[in-house]
């Protein structure tokens, strides 16, 4: 009996001997350019119109996808079914105005309304309150001394490259906001605008909010005129102190709140002895959709990531019918929502199906198809951006570094991973939303935000399949380490936040 035990107590250990011993190139070659390119031609072909999230395109890849998981006998992810929906919300702009004293203004001849961040309201103010650039922080507070609850607050637009990027200036609305203010006027000299404000706003996920932030509104220098005279002048000459104007202000704002539904695509494929602990590969399969008849295919951006998904589910459950299954279980999950900020992603790791302290990494694919025109450095044809590796876990860097040295040895480019970097990558992709929970992640990318970026020229065959197999190839190895090491990665580096975001 005792001898039983002994023999009992060893299986974990043979086993995993067993693992390492197993080499696993040839299921990683099962990820070939020909397949790839089959999956992508139809995932951003024509008949799914852009897979823009919540749209029938949409609906039609995650068919597919799950066709895909289904035929390769992976276990649904959601409790019976491989989808797991969520609900989104869009704003249906009906109608807005301005007036002031008496002075009716036209929209984009004289005024935008922010359509997500205002609520329906006819407001009417007997006063403005001028507030300069409408800054609060450690280092200046232009509401200081002023009382502006319950007021209309105008300001003059800001210098943030990202402000201007996110529309009306979010971190100044906060400011406003924390001051009492309940409408916000942004001074821009960007009228008449040339791009019609849009009637649907942007999609959300939280319909119901703690706090309702100010309506606000970006506003002409015609409309700074009505309200402050000759003062503007010296206002945007940067003179002028905060000032409270007497001037007769109606706002009014309307709009509806549409209900939509969306999904994530999630097939699982069960481990042996460690199948309560959980390796994450994700990518986002939805897109911009289409603009009349114009489609925005998405072949990089990502169906890249999405048919990469697909071939190492395949990859994976190769290994498993041979006998050389993972010892960790794998999760392999598409989500939809990301072009509308990541929406998908949010919802599954605020409602994970699997803990996400048993989750030992995420790592996710969005755009490995491509090249970027703007890297001077290397060879063109053999590198993948690797980001994130140095954010959650000491262990990652190492781990990826010895796996590529091994098996696949492109060149691994670190430029995102400069806190500096620009153009914020690390925080614009899904592996972001399990990063910020303290799951250790590595994002792969090829760098293409050039002249295809989120047009509609970024098509299937401009891909470059064989470079983006080689890549696909580098994260199953690192999938396979992952999977089949004795200890979860540690989460041994403190989390970074994103700064004006």
């Amino acid at each position: 009996m005792r001898k039983l035990v002994c023999v009992l107590w060893l299986l974990p250990c043979v086993y995993a001997d067993a693992q390492k011993k197993t080499s696993p190139s040839s299921f990683a070659n099962t990820v070939t350019a020909d397949d790839l390119r089959r999956h992508l031609f139809i995932v951003a072909g024509k008949d799914m119109e852009g897979r823009e999230t919540a749209m029938a395109g949409q609906k039609k890849a995650a068919a597919y996808i799950e066709s895909q998981f289904r035929s390769l006998g992976l276990i649904p992810g959601n409790n019976g079914s491989y989808q797991l929906p969520y609900a989104v919300y869009q704003d249906s702009l009906l109608s807005t105005s301005i007036e002031v004293n008496g002075k009716t203004f036209e929209l984009d001849k004289d005024f935008t309304a922010s359509v997500m961040q205002s609520n329906p309201a006819i407001q009417r103010f007997a006063e403005v309150v001028f507030v300069g650039y409408g800054n609060s922080d450690s280092t200046k507070d232009d509401y200081k001394g002023l009382d502006v609850r319950g007021k209309a607050v105008l300001m003059l637009a800001g210098q943030n490259t990202m402000e201007s990027r996110r529309g009306l200036g979010n971190q100044r609305a906060d400011a406003a906001q924390k001051n009492g203010a309940v409408a916000v006027l942004i001074i821009s000299p960007s009228f008449p605008r040339q791009q019609k404000t849009s009637p649907k706003g942007n999609m959300y996920l939280n319909a119901f909010q703690k706090t309702i932030r100010p309506n606000q509104f970006q506003v002409s220098e015609n409309i700074a005129q009505a309200i402050m005279g000759d003062d503007y002048a010296k206002a945007k000459a940067g003179t002028l102190q905060p000032k409270t104007y007497a001037a007769n202000l109606m706002l009014s704002f309307n709009k509806n709140v549409n209900t939509l539904e969306s999904s994530n695509v999630i097939g699982v494929l069960q481990g042996t002895d460690l199948k309560d602990e959980y390796v994450f590969i994700t990518a986002h399969y939805d897109h911009l959709g289409k603009r009349d008849t114009t489609i925005y295919y998405g072949a990089d951006d990502d169906g890249s990531g999405t048919v990469s998904v697909i071939e190492l589910a395949e990859a994976f459950s190769k290994a498993k019918a041979a006998g050389k299954g993972p010892r960790r279980t794998m999760v392999f999950m598409t989500v939809s929502g990301e072009e509308k900020g990541l929406l998908g992603s949010e919802y599954y790791t605020a409602h994970p199906l699997f803990p996400l302290e048993k989750t030992t990494v995420d790592l996710n694919i969005d755009m490995i198809g491509r090249s970027d025109a703007s890297r001077k450095k290397g060879d063109s044809m053999n590198y993948v951006y690797v980001v994130g590796d140095d954010k959650v876990s000491s262990d990652l860097k190492t781990i990826s570094e010895a796996t590529n040295s091994r098996y696949t040895k492109l060149e691994l480019d670190y430029k995102f991973n400069d806190p500096k970097d620009p153009q914020r990558i690390y925080f614009r992709s899904d592996h972001y939303n399990f990063a910020k929970r303290g799951v250790p992640i590595i994002f792969y990318y090829d760098g293409m935000l050039g002249a295809d970026y989120h047009r509609p020229t970024d098509t299937p065959d401009k891909i470059n399949y064989d470079l983006m197999a080689k890549r696909a190839q580098l994260v199953f190895y690192t999938a396979w380490e992952m999977a089949n090491r004795n200890e979860m990665l540690k989460r041994d580096i403190p989390l970074e936040t994103p700064r004006g975001f």
